[in-house]
């Protein structure tokens, strides 16, 4: 199994939902973070100021899938999340050990 992590624009969530859900995706996490990676920011004017806007608004996506999942769901997010622009995202993929589902306390895939 493996988890992965998706940074992506925050108006391309929708679209990345609706595909992960299309391949068969049972579950995910959302979270609303902050960041910069080569954007460094931006210069917003606000009532003729400018302000330097450090960390810029992204969204992570957390899921965990089976291991023949994984290059299907990875292809799924940059295919929906790409813009072609600078600051379109990362995709982090780490190995999962295990995974145990509390309710039931089945554990192993099964668990997903």
């Amino acid at each position: 199994m493996f988890k992965i992590e998706a940074i992506i624009r925050p108006h391309k969530l929708s679209d990345v939902k609706d595909a992960l859900l299309a391949t068969g995706v049972q579950g995910l996490t959302v979270t609303e973070v902050k960041g910069f990676g080569r954007q460094r920011g931006r210069t917003e004017i606000y009532r003729g100021a400018e302000y330097d806007v450090s960390f810029i608004p992204k969204i992570m996506i957390t899921l965990v899938v089976q291991d023949d999942q994984v290059e299907e769901v990875v292809d799924t997010i940059i295919r929906s999340a790409s813009t072609g622009k600078v600051g379109d995202g990362k995709i982090f993929l780490y190995p999962v050990a295990e995974v145990i589902r509390i309710r039931t306390r089945e554990s192993g895939p099964a668990a997903l």
